[in-house]
């Protein structure tokens, strides 16, 4: 399927790799329906890896994780300096574009600086499937909330936007996660959004959230956040469709 003929497509999660049997890396449940979104028979996965310091070793792992699949992997580095000619030819090239996890507000600086939130934008109207874990999740929305600046979490709230909510990862597995951005929501810092339990991702067609997906046999659930009215916030639960 050509690209262009596809619907702005975007899966934000708190997930998609799981440890492999016979390596330390495989593609999970949320990183495979991605690959699948993009309708191609081989699909051209380009990971961007900047909000973990573009780390070779675990570039290295990724490709260790493909190995022996159908899915065509390249790892785009902008540290020490951009490791393929022409960025946009490249990312738009790509079927499916899949961000890791890091520095949210260390991955949307360099972004910037390199001009990749802009062609990124140009990827998501062509129809190349955006997706990514934490930072990865969080850089499509407005903002959520961030260790970028130390261990007590902090408001992001200068993502690429996207899609005009904000973004919790790791609701259920990190113990300032969820009353932080409930926090954030209510005092109007953040705009109301979605939050996720790790293993569960969102999937919006252009702005639409149209369903949540979970990787694990879990409770695990996604989330609305939105303002009370009364200076709080409520928290309604989305129900994920299973993946196999």
């Amino acid at each position: 399927m050509n690209a262009s003929s596809r619907t702005p497509t975007i899966l934000a999660t708190s997930g998609g790799l799981v440890r492999g049997r016979h390596t330390d890396l495989a593609p999970g449940p949320l990183l495979w329906h991605a690959l699948a979104l993009s309708g191609a028979r081989r699909p051209r996965l380009t990971y961007l890896g900047q909000a973990g310091g573009d780390d070779k070793s675990f570039a290295g792992a990724l490709h260790e994780a493909f190995y022996g699949t159908d899915v065509d992997l390249t790892c785009v580095r902008l540290l020490p300096m951009p490791n393929v000619p022409d960025l946009r030819a490249h990312l738009l090239a790509a079927d499916v574009i899949w961000v890791g996890g890091g520095s949210v507000a260390g991955l949307l600086a360099l972004w910037r600086l390199h001009g990749v939130d802009e062609i990124l934008r140009e990827c998501w109207d062509a129809g190349v499937v955006l997706t990514g874990v934490s930072a990865g999740s969080i850089c499509w929305h407005v903002g959520g909330t961030t260790d970028s600046y130390g261990p007590e979490l902090r408001a992001v709230d200068n993502g690429l936007a996207f899609l005009p909510y904000s973004n919790g990862v790791h609701y259920d597995s990190e113990a300032q996660r969820r009353p932080l951005f409930q926090s954030l929501v209510a005092d109007g810092t953040l705009p109301a959004g979605y939050a996720t339990d790790d293993g569960v991702g969102l999937l919006y067609r252009g702005t639409e959230l149209v369903e949540a997906l979970r990787e694990r046999r879990t409770d695990a659930a996604a989330y609305r956040v939105e303002p009370d009215g009364a200076g709080g916030a409520t928290e309604t639960r989305i129900e994920p469709r299973q993946l196999d």
